[in-house]
C-alpha cells in the first residue's frame, strides 16, 4: 500500500525514530515489536542480532534497546539504508555495535557464507521480506546454506497473515503469533540442518 511516510515512529522506550519515505518498507508495528521482544525475554541481551530486511532498522533499534551486544542490518534501499543509519546511530551506546550493509539479502548471505574474515553466527535474526515478493523460501533455504543462524539459534520471519509460507523445507516451527495482518513465525533449524 502506499505511504508517504508512516507516521509516528516510536521504540519502546519512547524515543522517536526516523521512517523511509514513499512506500519502499512497511515497519513492524509497535504491537507487534512489543510482543515479540516479550516472547524473547531475556534471550536477547548480550546477544548477535541479524536484521534482514531492515527498513527503518526499527527491529534492530529495539534489539539495542533489549540489550543486544551487537546487530547487523541488510537493507539494499540506499534512502531506507541511511534511515536506518540514523536510527542505530540514535540508540547505539558503547560497549555496543552495530553493522549496516546495504545489499540486497540473499547476496549478502551468499558474501557471509563466502567471506574469508573469521565470522559468529546470529543467536538471532529477524527476517520481514516484501510480504508478496516471494523470498520468503528462497531467503529460508539460504540462511542454513550460509551458516548464519548459530544451531541453537532462532529465525523470526513476519509475513503476512493472509498467506503465511505453508511450508519451509530445512525448518522446525516453535509458534506462530498472529497479529491482525502480520504473523511472526518463530523457527528453529532441523536437526539435520544444525
Amino acid at each position: 500500500m502506499p505511504r508517504g511516510g508512516h507516521g509516528d515512529l516510536r521504540l519502546s522506550d519512547g524515543r522517536r525514530l526516523r521512517s523511509p519515505p514513499g512506500a519502499v518498507t512497511r515497519p513492524t508495528p509497535a504491537r507487534v515489536r512489543q510482543s515479540v521482544f516479550n516472547l524473547l525475554q531475556e534471550q536477547v541481551a548480550g546477544t548477535r542480532w541479524l536484521d534482514l530486511f531492515s527498513g527503518s532498522g526499527v527491529m534492530a533499534c529495539e534489539a539495542l534497546l533489549h540489550g543486544a551486544a551487537h546487530v547487523t542490518a541488510v537493507e539494499r534501499h540506499g534512502r531506507a539504508a541511511a534511515v536506518t543509519r540514523h536510527n542505530l546511530e540514535l540508540v547505539c551506546h558503547p560497549p555496543q555495535t552495530f553493522t549496516l550493509h546495504r545489499r540486497e539479502v540473499l547476496a549478502w548471505l551468499r558474501a557471509w557464507k563466502h567471506s574469508a574474515e573469521p565470522r559468529q553466527p546470529f543467536a538471532l535474526i529477524y527476517a520481514d521480506p516484501p510480504y508478496n515478493g516471494g523470498l520468503h523460501g528462497p531467503m529460508a533455504t539460504a540462511i542454513p546454506a550460509a551458516g548464519v543462524l548459530a544451531p541453537t539459534g532462532l529465525l523470526l520471519l513476519e509475513c503476512t497473515s493472509r498467506q503465511p509460507p505453508a511450508t519451509l523445507p530445512g525448518w522446525r516451527l516453535g509458534s506462530r503469533h498472529r497479529y491482525g495482518g502480520t504473523t511472526v513465525l518463530v523457527l528453529q533449524q532441523a536437526v539435520d540442518n544444525a
